[in-house]
């Protein structure tokens, strides 16, 4: 139960020491799908952030959500156009949500990136003034990664504010869609089979590892050796290639890097749940990554809520059943 006035979670006993933060949480408005041509997804709950979202949310047992807006978001508008209208969502969750529910929800700031310089800047002013806890961006700006010179001020500026960016997926631009998703049936193309090829069911998360990949190898985290970077969907796939990219690019960056290749995901990166709620590969992930850089997240209104935090209690449970085993298998052998 919880009173929806004040949006304050009540818990029930047994889950009081298992406060939940969902770090990729997403939202959008009416104006913001109409801009991206994503109308589609008005009955999805992504506009709403009012007592449907808190109501699923204590349903769920998830304390607070970190929102941030819907790929594209506006990093796609150029000019004073992008600046003001980034500007205006982040105003939006300040004065709406977060305040209506104090407590419950936090933010990463939406920036504009085509005016890399004015991203930076919205971003320390969110930070500073509104308390956002970094910015997340969405796959390809235009046709650049995050490596690209024309970032160094908002990489700069994360830095030196200790806050990080989350690299969400984002649309592939119409050249890589076309050569690498658009050989559908066309009797079938109503069902947006290569849409989603391109998209969540494959496209996204090998775009975000390549975008991590180049980040090393440019050289941004021995420029910036404090950013931190979140990457989401259990680590896009990057846990199962670790060992065949480490074994592929140790060597040949030996010479390029100021570090070993891998001690860059273990000092620079974070990782989050959202959408996979599968223990074999949160097993997988911390065979390679710290515990410590791993984070709970769900991908609302993406994916149902309560499955995933049922799951992440599950596992929580299931883990410290094998710690007490281990402990009283420690024990029982030294008697």
């Amino acid at each position: 139960m919880s009173d929806r006035t004040t949006g304050h979670l009540k818990r029930d006993r047994h889950d009081q020491d298992l406060p939940i933060i969902g770090t990729e949480e997403t939202f959008s408005t009416h104006e913001l799908m109409v801009l991206n041509d994503r109308l589609f997804l008005e009955d999805t709950g992504l506009a709403e952030i009012g007592p449907r979202r808190i109501g699923a949310m204590d349903d769920a047992g998830i304390n607070v959500q970190i929102l941030s807006a819907h790929t594209p978001g506006v990093q796609n508008v150029p000019g004073q156009e992008g600046i003001d209208f980034a500007h205006r969502l982040n105003k939006m969750l300040v004065e709406g949500p977060m305040a209506t529910y104090p407590g419950r929800f936090q933010a990463f700031a939406t920036l504009p990136l085509q005016s890399p310089e004015a991203s930076a800047d919205e971003l320390e002013r969110a930070v500073r003034q509104d308390g956002f806890l970094g910015c997340l961006t969405n796959g390809i700006i235009g046709k650049k990664f995050l490596d690209h010179p024309d970032f160094e001020p908002l990489l700069a500026r994360a830095e030196s504010l200790g806050k990080p960016i989350y690299i969400h997926p984002g649309l592939p631009p119409d050249e890589v869609f076309q050569i690498y998703y658009s050989n559908m049936r066309p009797e079938y193309q109503e069902e947006f089979q290569d849409q989603v090829l391109s998209i969540s069911a494959y496209g996204w998360h090998q775009e975000v590892v390549t975008q991590c990949v180049r980040v090393i190898t440019s050289g941004v985290f021995d420029r910036h050796p404090g950013l931190q970077i979140i990457i989401g969907h259990m680590g896009e796939g990057l846990p199962f290639f670790y060992r065949r990219i480490l074994e592929k690019m140790t060597e040949v960056t030996e010479r390029s890097l100021d570090k070993p290749f891998e001690q860059y995901f273990h000092d620079n990166f974070w990782f989050t749940t959202s959408a996979f709620p599968q223990t074999e590969l949160l097993d997988l992930l911390l065979r390679y990554m710290s515990v410590d850089r791993v984070m709970f997240a769900t991908d609302y209104p993406f994916a149902d809520m309560k499955v995933q935090t049922d799951w992440f209690r599950g596992s929580i449970c299931h883990a410290r059943t094998r710690r007490r085993s281990r402990s009283e298998m420690r024990k029982n052998c030294s008697e």
